[in-house]
């Protein structure tokens, strides 16, 4: 597989797409483009090769990567089972990080203290970024995360970029034509929202 070209300003997101996590996954996508930073997902991989093969690809090609591991839970639907898909991505990034360290950054997010030790103890070590689950918990690790020359968003600028995001969300997804959050037409469109508004705080 090509090494992938690195985009200097992308964030690769490795979070949940589901309901319960939806405050969140906007909030990530607005505080993230208020930092003058670009987010990607795996919504909308194309292409024929094998899933893990195109997210690896995304990885490559991302400077940084967020991996959200405050929902590594068990799934309520029968049979109770917990997701290993980001702590499967978290993996493959940290092994990319290993071997071309000049080429990405990792950053594990969570909600909880000390909860990573257990359901992850291989990171012991690794500093978490706790959002404790907020909006406003997720813009402080963001700008906590990404200390970047030049002037920068206070966390309550980056509150009202979201607030005026979420006034939008049912006009962005109308036009996708969807009341799904987490497709791929409506990533993009609320990136495009996001992105205007980080030139308007």
């Amino acid at each position: 597989m090509p090494i992938q070209l690195i985009q200097p300003d992308a964030v690769f997101l490795n979070i949940p797409y589901d309901n319960r996590f939806r405050r969140q996954y906007l909030a990530y996508i607005v505080g993230l483009s208020q930092l003058g930073l670009d987010p990607k997902t795996t919504l909308g991989l194309t292409g024929g090769e094998r899933r893990l093969d195109r997210i690896l690809s995304l990885i490559q090609s991302c400077r940084y990567s967020i991996h959200d591991l405050s929902r590594v839970e068990l799934n309520r639907i029968p049979p109770p089972t917990p997701r290993f898909n980001m702590p499967c991505e978290l993996g493959m990034t940290i092994t990319w990080q290993k071997l071309n360290p000049a080429r990405h950054t990792w950053f594990v997010f969570e909600s909880r203290h000390r909860r990573l030790q257990k359901s992850l103890s291989d990171l012991d070590g690794t500093d978490a970024n706790i959002h404790g689950g907020t909006v406003e918990g997720v813009m402080r690790e963001l700008c906590n995360a990404f200390v970047r020359p030049g002037p920068q968003p206070s966390v309550p600028d980056m509150m009202r970029a979201y607030r005026r995001v979420v006034l939008r969300l049912d006009e962005v997804l109308a036009t996708a034509g969807t009341t799904n959050l987490f497709e791929a037409r409506v990533f993009r469109d609320l990136c495009f929202v996001a992105g205007a508004n980080a030139t308007d705080v």
